[in-house]
């Protein structure tokens, strides 16, 4: 070995005497990376890890959004168990919340009321959106998780009332809001059709539902979905399905498949006629399911003859079925109707019918 070299094998001494540096004298100091957020090539890519497995590397500074992990842990802190009663199935996908935000076309300067908001998975991904938040919670056990989810962003205020309520509504004042929700089974059409008959406020929806909730609002005619949900929508908004949500987003997953709907206020009703004639008429139709408008018809006092001459007029077939006539055809026939006809006591409520 020649002198003051640094190599300790005759391998090493003929290529430092070739001018080659061996790889063995190169001194590599550790990395100083903690292991947990260094960059790994393990598994089938990316999603292997849940969004909340590397924490900021600022330990002072909060992750936007929590991951299903994260809510676990504030959910457990709090003792919470979702409860069947009220259908509480929460959001645990990060990723999902920011899609749903993105769904609502929020951003900086936009009011956001959120129905339901649970442990703040989708408040948050909102807030991140730059909205400003008024997050509506019923259940008094949540509350104090939620406020904790939220107390680092300024821009979410809590609410703890009844989305069946009015005290929600009365904090939106004279300002134009987005609704977004993620909406059990049990209170959706119902909150969907009172938002849109009496909150003006609100100018669009977003909103998750179960799928066969989803379709209703949506429905068209001569679909199996299609019914009053369907047509009390299209009177006063523009309603599209956004995209599909599988159950594993979900703690605990339903076991059935959910979807996002979009419902877009119009400026005006869609159609000019007296809304309730209109509704006389559809919940007539409706009432029961595959008879014809003629026999329909004499729920509103309007017999055989005399609907046949009504429906024709109107531009309708006399046997053709509610499922199959849309929102313009119910419109001609509630204009058609005589002053006198009325409907029956023995009709459901709004909301109710299919």
């Amino acid at each position: 070995m020649r002198e003051g070299s640094t190599n300790t094998d005759a391998t090493g001494e003929l290529l430092s005497a070739m001018g080659i540096v061996p790889e063995a004298d190169v001194v590599r100091s550790p990395s100083s990376t903690p292991l947990h957020v260094r960059s790994r090539a393990i598994g089938p890519g990316p999603n292997r890890f849940p969004a909340d497995y590397a924490p900021a590397v600022n330990s002072d500074e909060r992750p936007a959004s929590l991951g299903a992990g994260a809510l676990r842990a504030l959910a457990e802190r709090h003792g919470i168990r979702p409860k069947r009663s009220l259908g509480q199935h929460f959001l645990i996908d990060p990723n999902l919340a920011r899609a749903i935000a993105s769904d609502a076309g929020v951003g900086p300067g936009d009011r956001v009321v959120e129905i339901g908001a649970g442990l703040g998975s989708l408040t948050r991904a909102l807030a991140e959106a730059g909205a400003e938040v008024l997050a509506v919670e019923v259940d008094p056990s949540l509350v104090p998780a939620l406020e904790e989810s939220v107390a680092d962003l300024d821009r979410v205020r809590v609410l703890h009332t009844d989305a069946t309520d009015r005290e929600w509504r009365d904090e939106l004042g004279e300002d134009e809001w987005v609704l977004a929700a993620n909406l059990p089974y049990n209170v959706a059409t119902h909150l969907i059709l009172d938002t849109l008959r009496d909150v003006p406020q609100v100018r669009r929806l977003v909103v998750m539902v179960q799928r066969e909730v989803g379709e209703r609002l949506i429905g068209t005619p001569g679909e199996k979905a299609y019914g009053i949900p369907s047509l009390r929508v299209a009177y006063r908004a523009e309603g599209s399905l956004v995209r599909r949500v599988p159950p594993s987003v979900f703690w605990p997953r339903p076991r059935v498949e959910s979807v996002i709907v979009r419902l877009q206020r119009l400026d005006a009703p869609r159609v000019g006629v007296d809304e309730e004639r209109l509704w006389a008429v559809v919940d007539a139709g409706f009432a029961e399911r595959r008879k014809t408008m003629r026999n329909a018809l004499r729920r509103l006092g309007v017999d055989g003859p005399g609907a046949n001459v009504l429906l024709e007029g109107a531009g309708i077939d006399p046997s053709a079925r509610a499922e199959t006539l849309s929102l313009e055809d119910f419109a001609r026939i509630a204009e058609a109707l005589p002053p006198v006809a009325h409907p029956s006591e023995a009709l459901p409520p709004e909301g109710l019918a299919t």
